[in-house]
């Protein structure tokens, strides 16, 4: 086994028994290409189309940015960062999109950052004019992560419309942070950086919502299938997440379990070392 790969894994075990630390996967998202030197946390900032995300980025990260492509992709992915506190952000503009379940090259894109990238927030931007729309991504981000705060961006058109959002209640329902914020006007953008601070620091402990599908079978192979999951690649976050996207006959997922990408969050290298997809499979219960 390599030293630098020993290092990560020393480095990911002492990150696993500190409340404070950063828990992005440094290694995944240098595969992703992004370089996490030099900077302390890593921010997904993701949302539909049209909600004022890209106004977000760059209220945040103002000149601090650039653009390039995502490795191996023609899709454009910008980068910035910024200072809060004693810590240092880099925000991660994941390409707009209205779901997770990697139909088209964008949601596979925002959907392999977060579920491999484990970033320590994800900021879901939603139009407070189409919140119904926009919270069927939240859900799917939920259902990967809790490390999530919601920007209810665009109050101000809301208000317009005579639209009120209870951005408390929201909060409650969703189990995690709800910041109300007009993001043309820099309105709620300073305690959208406490939110996000408080939840890259531990200090905030999210409880997110899970969809309750309330089908007896679903629910049972579900739990068998998370049980599995959990056998064969000890702690991942998402084995929830992971079981609803093999049962729904995701290829990508499927074949994360056969090739052992999956068991790069969890597994260290020593384990991995030899296995091939036959014996990845075989070791994680499934049938491929």
């Amino acid at each position: 086994m390599k030293k630098n790969n020993q290092v990560e894994i020393i480095e990911s075990q002492d990150q696993a028994g500190c409340a404070t630390c950063p828990v992005h996967h440094a290694a995944n998202l240098k595969k992703l290409g992004v370089d996490m030197g030099n900077w302390d946390f890593v921010v997904a900032l993701a949302g539909n189309p049209n909600t004022g995300k890209s106004t977000v980025f760059n209220a945040l990260t103002g000149l601090r940015q650039h653009t390039g492509n995502w490795p191996g992709k023609t899709v454009t992915r910008a980068e910035g960062g910024f200072d809060y506190g004693e810590n240092r952000y880099k925000l991660v503009d994941l390409p707009g999109t209205y779901s997770l379940l990697a139909t088209s090259l964008d949601e596979e894109i925002a959907r392999d950052f977060i579920l491999f990238g484990q970033p320590d927030v994800t900021v879901v931007v939603v139009d407070a004019t189409r919140l119904e729309r926009n919270l069927n991504l939240v859900l799917q981000v939920l259902e990967i992560t809790h490390r999530v705060v919601i920007c209810l961006n665009l109050v101000d058109e809301a208000e317009r419309h005579n639209i009120a959002v209870d951005h408390r209640r929201l909060a409650r329902d969703l189990g995690v942070p709800v910041v109300p914020t007009i993001a043309r006007y820099d309105e709620g953008l300073e305690d959208l950086l406490a939110a996000i601070s408080e939840v890259a620091s531990g200090e905030t402990q999210a409880a997110p919502y899970h969809v309750k599908y309330n089908h007896p079978k679903l629910d049972q192979a579900v739990t068998q299938l998370v049980k599995q999951i959990e056998e064969s690649f000890p702690d991942v976050p998402n084995a929830r997440w992971v079981a609803l996207r093999l049962l729904d006959g995701d290829e990508k997922i499927i074949e994360a379990v056969k090739n052992g990408d999956l068991g790069e969050l969890t597994y260290n290298v020593e384990e991995m070392d030899g296995l091939g997809v036959d014996t990845v499979a075989l070791k994680s219960g499934f049938s491929l």
